[in-house]
């Protein structure tokens, strides 16, 4: 009950910020508009876009909450529901412009696996989800938030996909699968990238529920 409740309320707060949400799913659009010509870079810059996008979207909601968390937890609401119902909103959205975007690339773009695609973008929007409701427990102010969100996407963005820096950012799974997408190779690397993104994700919800479990901790008296 807590989950649907929250997801809820999560879906009307994005409903509510009409300009922010238009503003936030066009800069994918952007990304991939200045690399078209480019298969690989722009499927790729697209991909990161969405997971910026979904993370941004997902701290706006956590940060507009605050107020409201409170209250569920006196009423008895669970941090667990709590959280899962904001990331159960957050992943359908994310899921949504996932889904939009890669219908784009496949009308736009010709890569060796569609399919592949496809899941690097629903990928990118299912960690993302999780990784903006942990900078939104630890970064409590938008601004802040969203400077640490646009400089792990930078650093994604152009550390060597090899190398170690790329491997412990969130979003080196979509990369990896998205080399089987566009470049072809062994199935195995899309693997890869799905053990990375269920890692990512399990760390980051935990991480969320561990935070917010502190903040919203209920005080215990004892009885005289």
């Amino acid at each position: 009950m807590t989950t649907l409740v929250v997801a809820t309320l999560s879906a009307r707060e994005v409903g509510r910020r009409r300009t922010a949400l238009v503003l936030v799913i066009a800069l994918p659009f952007w990304f991939y508009l200045v690399r078209r010509d480019q298969t690989g870079q722009s499927m790729r810059m697209l991909t990161l876009g969405i997971g910026w996008a979904v993370s941004t979207l997902t701290l706006f909601v956590v940060n507009a909450s605050r107020s409201v968390d409170p209250r569920l937890r006196l009423n008895g609401a669970p941090v667990a529901g709590i959280i899962g119902g904001r990331l159960v909103a957050m992943t359908g959205v994310g899921v949504a412009i996932a889904l939009g975007y890669w219908t784009l690339t496949a009308l736009d773009q010709t890569v060796p696996h569609p399919w592949a695609a496809a899941v690097m973008m629903l990928v990118s929007a299912f960690v993302a989800a999780p990784f903006g409701s942990l900078i939104g427990a630890l970064l409590p102010r938008e601004l802040e938030g969203a400077l640490a969100l646009l400089s792990v996407c930078a650093v994604q963005m152009l550390a060597d996909p090899a190398g170690t820096v790329a491997k412990l950012m969130p979003f080196w799974s979509a990369r990896e699968i998205g080399n089987y997408a566009v470049d072809g190779g062994g199935i195995d690397i899309v693997g890869q990238g799905l053990a990375h993104a269920a890692a990512v994700w399990l760390l980051c919800t935990l991480g969320s529920i561990a935070v917010f479990g502190y903040r919203l901790r209920l005080a215990r008296y004892e009885e005289p």
